[in-house]
């Protein structure tokens, strides 16, 4: 793993240290994020996620290493960085009295662009956010999806080069959640650069283009969220007999079908799992197989890792050493839980009615 980056990189972190006191927030922290692509950094509370953010923007002074935001080294040329950067932290920072409007030229004003182009700005931003009908609206009669869409509108008053979106759809229902993706989806085939912190590892598998998994202070795990899955396992085909009786038939079946050198059997759920080199091939041959042997199945699944396997595989019991977020007088205490519930999300599954 090593954050020495590239020509094309927007951030390059490599041996970022932050201390306070004895307890190590950053431990060796690595990332290289190419510019123009959402870059996911995902780990249990007090990883060092929040520590991480806030040395790239500029907020706290780390204690040793590179750290390089938009070309400018954080540490001297912090006012460098502060110009080519937007933050949207865990919570809103729009005024609920004003309309959209006026809270995009009050931020506009506030980043010292002089009234008309402030406000050539707020139209060019509500028009961009699909927010232009509403912009007249006072903020406090907005959807939570639509106030979170105008946050991310002000973040980019200053058209930042790279965008830290810091738990951006907390709280949010799955109507405004789509919402923001859509948004930053817009905002990356803008070519702006997105680093996303999120405690829903859905969002960090739909968004991220790779994916950074911080434990204790450092980056261990790195790659496509595809790649991820692929380090703990490959793809499974489970099946769910009708009938208990038959489980030890269809295990053997499964076994010569699936090519697996063994299946798990759950008596209880009359489950029968294993593992898959080529998915469609195996689930024809197994449905084939089943029929012609009298088995019946009530499901047939092909199921691949999620994000939320690779999670609890790679960053051990999840629950970090508490050194970093927390452990100074400001250092995170806003973080939200980053681990979403496993059993709140459905597997991938390609299946068949049997």
């Amino acid at each position: 793993m090593t954050g020495t980056g590239g020509a094309g990189d927007a951030i390059v972190v490599a041996g970022a240290r932050k201390r306070y006191g004895e307890k190590r927030a950053l431990d060796g922290f690595d990332l290289a994020v190419e510019r123009g692509t959402v870059h996911g950094v995902l780990g249990p509370n007090g990883a060092g996620k929040t520590t991480a953010v806030r040395v790239l923007t500029t907020l706290l002074r780390p204690d040793e290493g590179l750290v390089r935001v938009a070309g400018f080294d954080v540490r001297i040329q912090g006012r460098e960085v502060r110009r080519r950067i937007g933050l949207l932290g865990q919570h809103a920072a729009l005024d609920e009295d004003l309309s959209g409007r006026q809270n995009l030229e009050m931020f506009g004003r506030l980043y010292h662009l002089g009234a008309r182009r402030a406000g050539e700005r707020a139209g060019e931003l509500l028009e961009r956010f699909d927010l232009t009908d509403t912009g007249r609206k006072a903020v406090k009669r907005y959807s939570g999806g639509m106030r979170r869409r105008l946050d991310l509108a002000a973040s980019l008053i200053t058209d930042p080069e790279v965008l830290f979106l810091d738990e951006p759809t907390t709280g949010l229902d799955p109507r405004g959640r789509a919402e923001v993706w859509s948004a930053v989806r817009s905002l990356v085939g803008g070519g702006t650069t997105v680093l996303l912190t999120t405690q829903y590892l859905e969002e960090a598998d739909q968004l991220a283009g790779r994916i950074s998994l911080v434990d204790r202070g450092r980056v261990v795990e790195e790659g496509t969220p595809d790649e991820l899955k692929a380090r703990i396992g490959g793809d499974r085909i489970d099946v769910v007999l009708r009938d208990t009786d038959r489980l030890g038939d269809g295990a053997r079946l499964l076994a010569r079908t699936a090519g697996a050198a063994s299946v798990r059997t759950d008596t209880d759920r009359r489950l029968l799992s294993a593992p898959v080199t080529d998915r469609m091939a195996a689930l024809a041959e197994t449905v084939r197989a089943l029929s012609a042997a009298g088995i019946e199945a009530q499901d047939i699944a092909l199921r691949r890792p999620t994000l939320d396997e690779v999670f609890l595989r790679l960053t051990g019991d999840g629950a970090g050493d508490g050194a970093g977020e927390g452990a100074g007088e400001g250092a995170g205490q806003d973080e939200a839980a980053d681990l979403q519930d496993p059993g709140q999300r459905t597997p991938e599954r390609t299946e068949v009615s049997a």
